[in-house]
């Protein structure tokens, strides 16, 4: 069986410049992994891969709905399935490409969703019901009136309870590999590319989208935006909500950390920022004596 390689890790450690270079290398084909890249529009604060930086290598599941989209976790799983098969059918190297784990994993294990949102079983219970079930699981900060949420939160631990047995059972021949660096280096790199989307014109391209009036769950949940928007709605002000960027994605990147050595098999590479095609070659090897 061929195999599918993944190339995971927070934000700004180089995962998109790995994946072009083992593009050329394996006669690969790109697959987004990132929860917020399927969006048009949202390019700065996402760190998009823009077009000259693809070298031509095939890219799938970018900019493929609009941000007013309820684009799930199921519809990403089918997408995503249907490139997979795709790529392997013409002989070529499928790499998943992003840090959304949750996404890599419905995508590649038997993960069990239903279309759209989940079955809804809690009809019967009150919102306080719905809470005091969650946090049988885990704290949450969902309101209490805010039963759509509640309601999908449920879901989520029972639909994952019930599959506990499937979910790390893996559809395809997987070879995952995890960039990283040491914490201090990763919230200097973290702090840097805000700046560095400040300067691009995120907050632009957030404004844009706030003045179309536009409050989805993309962009309400979506770091980099929500924050802005909490500036734009004169809750905080421009420089707060950029130190609050710089915060919530820390916290993002030991979310991930915590999903990815908990939930998947991972090999870690730590990144020579200073000699990235060492860190290039190092992962090729590796995936080369894995074939």
């Amino acid at each position: 069986m061929k195999k599918i390689i993944v190339i995971t890790g927070p934000t700004g450690v180089g995962k998109t410049k790995l994946s072009i270079e083992l593009a050329k290398k394996i006669n690969g084909e790109i697959i987004n992994a990132d929860s917020m890249q399927v969006y048009k529009g949202l390019d700065i604060g996402t760190a998009k891969i823009k077009e000259e930086e693809k070298e031509e290598i095939p890219h799938y599941l970018l900019d493929i709905c609009n941000v007013l989209d309820n684009y799930t976790i199921y519809n990403y799983q089918q997408d995503a399935r249907k490139c997979i098969n795709d790529i392997l059918n013409r002989n070529k190297t499928p790499i998943l490409v992003g840090g959304s784990g949750l996404y890599i994993k419905a995508a590649l294990y038997d993960y069990q969703l239903d279309n759209e949102e989940y079955h809804n079983e809690f009809t019967n219970l009150s919102n306080e019901e719905i809470l005091e079930e969650i946090k049988k699981n885990h704290e949450t900060d969902i309101h209490v009136n805010n039963r759509k949420r509640l309601v999908r939160e449920l879901n989520k631990i029972k639909n994952n309870t019930v599959n506990q047995s499937n979910i790390m059972k893996p559809l395809y021949d997987i070879i995952i590999i995890g960039l990283t660096t040491d914490r201090e280096k990763l919230y200097e790199i973290i702090d840097y590319r805000v700046d560095k989307m400040i300067n691009e014109g995120l907050i632009d391209e957030v404004k844009k989208i706030y003045d179309k009036n536009i409050r989805s769950k993309a962009i309400m949940t979506g770091i980099g935006y929500k924050e802005l928007y909490q500036y734009f709605d004169g809750e905080i002000t421009k420089e707060e909500a950029i130190n609050l960027i710089k915060k919530n994605s820390r916290h993002f990147a030991k979310r991930q950390y915590t999903f990815f050595n908990h939930q998947m098999n991972v090999t870690w590479f730590n990144v020579d920022f200073n000699d990235f095609n060492k860190t290039v070659n190092d992962v090729y090897n590796y995936i080369i004596s894995h074939m």
